[in-house]
């Protein structure tokens, strides 16, 4: 059983929601090794699956933008929100997406190489001129991505997150507009890692199974059962994790007797066409960025003291 530092223990206590003491054994116990501490902690049934970006929060803007069959989605980040809610940022940010559209760059890097759309200089000049001389703090592009054909999207809450969805359909983007907004809602609100059963890893599913296997041996209405039977109930455990995990499976947020799928089908059947949901990225403002926290190791290192 190793040592801990109090660092490992607030990595842990971010990613799963889980208290401080029950952190530092899940560490002790695996040695330090954060994936098995997770893994430790999920068969306890302490923690759900691990939130990858954990609590991590930043201020900035996420930006969407649909111009005819273009689109991207766009993230910009700020030290402070109050300088993320200035119409200077509003604007540079609205720039930056109408370049993206326009250029299709490779990546922020070779952004920043582009003439800014209705500026006269390249879009990190203006960036260095923003940063420097108007809003006085750090401003980063942090990323992007650009879609081309029938495309929705949603922003949520002035850009605290945003999505982006791409339709394969034989109908026109008007008629597809409503539709493929509220599946970008409804990936805002739930936030599912996967689009459907088929992008979900092999090895993540067997990982699942064998957390599934874990939490029932904890259970004593389940120890006891016979280990074949044990298999049985997880594979039917399966399909709920999908309904959890993979966006087309989950219940449509605005009519719960159907998924997302359903919903999809249903409206395509009544406009006389067909519908596929082909890619979707969703983007949550700040999410994995380190907000400086100047309390918390202070307050776990005295209390494991």
């Amino acid at each position: 059983m190793g040592k801990v530092s109090v660092a490992e223990i607030k990595e842990l206590m971010k990613s799963t929601g889980v208290g401080m003491m029950d952190c530092k054994k899940a560490l002790e116990e695996n040695d330090g090794d954060m994936d098995k501490a997770i893994e430790f902690l999920r068969e306890k049934g302490l923690a759900t699956q691990a939130k990858k970006s954990g609590r991590a929060a930043a201020e900035g803007v996420v930006a969407a933008i649909v111009d005819g069959d273009k689109g991207v989605l766009l993230e910009v980040n700020t030290e402070t929100d109050f300088a993320a809610n200035t119409d200077d940022i509003r604007n540079f940010v609205d720039a930056v997406a109408k370049t993206i559209i326009a250029t299709n760059p490779a990546d922020v890097e070779a952004l920043k190489n582009e003439k800014l759309v209705g500026g006269t200089g390249t879009v990190g000049e203006a960036l260095t001129e923003l940063a420097g001389m108007k809003i006085r703090e750090n401003i980063v592009i942090r990323r992007f991505v650009r879609f081309e054909g029938k495309l929705a999207s949603y922003i949520h809450n002035g850009g605290s997150i945003g999505v982006m969805v791409k339709l394969d359909t034989d109908l026109s983007a008007d008629q597809v507009a409503a539709i493929g907004k509220d599946v970008a809602m409804q990936s805002a609100a739930l936030n599912a890692p996967y689009l459907c059963r088929e992008q979900v890893p092999a090895e993540v599913l067997e990982k699942e199974k064998e957390i599934m296997l874990a939490q029932m041996s904890e259970d004593p209405k389940m120890a006891n059962k016979p280990e074949q039977v044990r298999v049985k109930i997880v594979e039917g455990k399966v399909g709920k994790y999908y309904s959890e995990n993979c966006l087309l499976e989950q219940a449509f947020v605005k009519d719960d007797k159907l998924t997302v799928q359903g919903y999809v089908d249903a409206e395509a059947k009544k406009l006389g066409g067909t519908i596929k949901v082909v890619d979707v990225v969703r983007y949550e403002r700040g999410e994995g960025i380190e907000k400086k926290e100047d309390n918390l190791a202070d307050e776990i290192a005295k209390m494991i003291k």
